[in-house]
C-alpha cells in the first residue's frame, strides 16, 4: 500500500506524525509536502496529493489542514477523487463504508491529536459497502464525467 500525504503549516505537525505511523506499519509514503510550518497554500498540497491517487501512483491520500475543509474542497476538484472529512474513528470507518472515499482529510483544530492512528486504522481497514452506496456513488461519478461545468 502507499499513502500520499499532503498538509498545510497548520497541519504539518499532524502530518509528520502520520507519516511516521505509517512508516512504522511499513506503509510507503509519498510526502507532498509541507515542510515545514512556514505558512503556506493548502490548495497546493492537497492538489498534489490528490492527483497522485488520482493518477494511480498512490493508494489513497491523508490530508490535513486547519479546518479540514481548504483541503476537502480542493481535494474534491480532482477528478476521481472522493475525499472524506473525518474528526473521530467512526467518521474515518463510515466515509470509506458509505462513500468510497479515496482520500481521507483531518482538521488540526478539530481531530483529537490522541485518535489520529485509530481514525488513520479505520479509514485503511475498512471496506466500502457498496450496495445502495453504491449507487450513490456511481451517481457522482456519471455527473463527474458527462459533466464540463
Amino acid at each position: 500500500m502507499k499513502i500520499a500525504l499532503g498538509s498545510d503549516h497548520r497541519g504539518f505537525c499532524y502530518k509528520h506524525r502520520i507519516k511516521a505511523y505509517l512508516s512504522q506499519k511499513g506503509i510507503e509514503v509519498i510526502d507532498c509536502g509541507a515542510d515545514s510550518e512556514k505558512s503556506v497554500d493548502y490548495s497546493e498540497f492537497g492538489l498534489k496529493a490528490a492527483g497522485e491517487v488520482a493518477r494511480g501512483n498512490a493508494d489513497y491520500a491523508i490530508l490535513v489542514c486547519g479546518t479540514g475543509n481548504g483541503m476537502l474542497m480542493a481535494a474534491n476538484k480532482v477528478k476521481s477523487i472522493r475525499a472524506g472529512l473525518a474528526v473521530n474513528p467512526e467518521m474515518a470507518a463510515l466515509t470509506r463504508a458509505h462513500n468510497d472515499a479515496n482520500v481521507l482529510v483531518l482538521s488540526d483544530m478539530y481531530t483529537p491529536c490522541d485518535q489520529l492512528n485509530e481514525i488513520v486504522d479505520k479509514f485503511l481497514e475498512t471496506e466500502f459497502e457498496g450496495g445502495r452506496h453504491k449507487r450513490r456513488v456511481d451517481i457522482i461519478t456519471e455527473y463527474e464525467d458527462k459533466s464540463d461545468v
